[in-house]
């Protein structure tokens, strides 16, 4: 019984271990199982981690250039429309003579064979063409620059940009980056990486304090000044259209805006795919405006139209008072949007690029027209001067063949394409009607007439290199009003000297010469026929540059332009390249 009760301990002893040695290995088999699930877990998770890691370094490489319209969303939200307010002038006129109102009205990148008044267009203008058949048309006039912000530069201060460093376009880093990095064709942009530290941000790029602009010379003469639509001169305090002698401005800062919500069904649009400066442009854009350096806020309509219509508010409160009222429509620059009624009163026109853009061109020829009306409406039309032109010549990036025709090149180029614009002036009783003048005047001579035609003095403790144009349009057509017209960015560089012109580029390497008088087309080099005029030309250039100041900024890249077909068309090595500095 003894042994048995013994045994039976030792059987349970036996059992007990057993059922331990399994309870502990079950133990053991469970906390592996949740060992092995937490590591499938945390494996499942680094997976998904890398993925999004894969994807976020993807949507970068591919996306990062949204960011400074991301940024500028969250640093200045853009806040639904309201009202603008103008300032009221008198109730009444006063008594006695007044100096003359000044209009002058800009448009962005429209190509020489945009507007209808030559027997070209791919849509009629009969308002901006009527300026044109009312007054003089300068069909020799010369942009600025060959881009916009110098150009503007030029024409608020009478100065070649380059004699105060503004001498390239404003743009962000970001922008400098994705262009000087996009291959065009077979070739690639120059790209100064060991210069981006010493790019200031965008809104420090702007036309120095010291420069007097065209508004700070008319408001002590007792005009009114309204600034309205794309500025592209500074964004920081005292560089501001508001800072620089404007009374009231209702505008944009940068060099670009959308004209209207991308989701908007009364517009129609057009992407160029093969553009970068469209990629950014899209990426980055607001439709946004600001009153007198306010919030953002919406335009009540497409943004074109809208400027127009503040233009006519602006003309109505200042009817009883001198008024220079700067127009800067941003219109016909990309993005392309234009208003669906305009795009579906084109049916002709079977591209879908070409039918936007004519579109687009459309809305500143009425809105031209609505600024005219109310001139003639509150009896002003005679007592104004109206300038119209646009800042350079049409764009490469477009895509579009035929908007410079008969001349060759395109924006940022200094052949007859990006230089060479409608520019056109109308003051009745002063401006003779239905002329044309045919020698060279240029965007800087705008300063010097606007101030001579309201009584006011240009600066003399400086370089002008404007001239007032009103002596050289009552039948002195035989005088010229400059010798010299000169433009710069960076290594590409150029003269006209009377009739010979003579550009300069460092890449490639090259000099080329036109006689504009028997070739105003640009059709024949004359360089290595006439070296002795390319050298005599060649030290003419030297010495005007060596008066210009060094840049304010550095530019990043020189991008190829190919002159004779825009950037949608394939490229061949024949074709004839310039690189534009920026």
């Amino acid at each position: 019984m003894h042994v048995g009760r013994l045994g039976d301990s030792a059987l349970d002893f036996h059992c007990c271990s057993g059922m331990i040695r399994r309870g502990s290995g079950a133990m053991a088999s469970a906390e592996a199982d949740k060992r092995g699930k937490r590591g499938r877990r945390r494996r499942v998770v680094a997976v998904i981690l890398l993925a999004l890691i894969a994807a976020l370094a993807l949507a970068w490489s591919r996306y990062w250039y949204y960011l400074p319209g991301i940024l500028a969303a969250l640093r200045d939200p853009v806040e639904a429309n309201h009202p603008v307010e103008w300032q009221q002038g008198p109730a009444e006129a006063p008594e006695g003579p007044r100096p003359p109102n000044i209009v002058f009205i800009l448009v962005d990148d429209l190509g020489f064979n945009d507007l209808s008044y030559h027997g070209g267009g791919v849509v009629p203008t009969p308002n901006i063409d009527a300026i044109a058949r009312e007054g003089v048309i300068f069909s020799r006039g010369y942009a600025g620059n060959a881009t916009c912000a110098p150009s503007r530069a030029a024409v608020m201060t009478g100065r070649y940009a380059t004699r105060f460093g503004f001498e390239f376009t404003p743009a962000p880093k970001a922008f400098e980056r994705l262009v000087g990095h996009y291959r065009q064709g077979s070739r690639m942009p120059i790209y100064h990486e060991e210069r981006e530290d010493a790019l200031p941000p965008l809104a420090e790029q702007r036309v120095p304090e010291g420069e007097i602009m065209l508004p700070e010379l008319l408001g002590p003469r007792g005009y009114h000044t309204v600034f309205l639509g794309k500025w592209h001169l500074g964004d920081t305090p005292g560089t501001r259209p508001e800072d620089r002698g404007f009374d009231e401005a209702l505008g944009f800062m940068p060099g670009a805006s959308r004209y209207a919500r991308s989701d908007d069904p009364a517009i129609v649009e057009s992407y160029q795919d093969f553009d970068p400066i469209d990629k950014f442009l899209w990426a980055n854009l607001p439709f946004a405006i600001q009153h007198n350096g306010g919030r953002r806020f919406e335009p009540s309509g497409y943004l074109t139209d809208y400027l127009a219509e503040q233009a006519v508010a602006a003309i109505e409160a200042n009817r009883n008072r001198p008024f220079f009222l700067y127009l800067a429509f941003n219109a016909v620059h990309t993005p392309l949007q234009a208003l669906r009624a305009d795009y579906d009163a084109l049916p002709e026109i079977e591209d879908h690029r070409l039918r936007v853009y004519a579109a687009m061109i459309r809305a500143p020829d009425r809105d031209v027209g609505a600024v005219m009306d109310a001139l003639e409406r509150h009896g002003l039309a005679d007592d104004t001067l109206v300038i119209f032109t646009s800042d350079n010549g049409g764009a490469n990036y477009l895509g579009l063949p035929d908007i410079n025709k008969p001349y060759r090149g395109w924006k940022a180029t200094f052949f007859e394409g990006g230089v060479h614009v409608p520019f056109f002036a109308r003051w009745p009783g002063h401006i003779p009607a239905g002329a044309t003048y045919p020698y060279p005047v240029g965007h800087v001579d705008i300063y010097a007439t606007a101030a001579a035609a309201a009584g006011v003095e240009v600066p003399r403790d400086r370089v002008i290199d404007g001239v007032d144009l009103l002596p050289f349009l009552g039948g002195l057509e035989t005088a010229r009003p400059h010798q010299t017209l000169y433009w710069r960015s960076g290594p590409y560089k150029a003269l006209l000297d009377g009739d010979w012109k003579l550009q300069i580029s460092a890449n490639p390497p090259k000099a080329w010469l036109f006689d504009l008088k028997a070739d105003p087309t640009e059709s024949t080099d004359l360089a290595e026929s006439n070296p002795a005029v390319v050298e005599s030309l060649k030290a003419s250039l030297d010495a005007i540059d060596g008066q210009q100041s060094e840049p304010s900024w550095p530019s990043l890249f020189e991008a190829p332009v190919a002159i004779d077909h825009p950037l949608s068309y394939p490229d061949d090595p024949s074709d004839v390249v310039i690189y534009w500095a920026n």
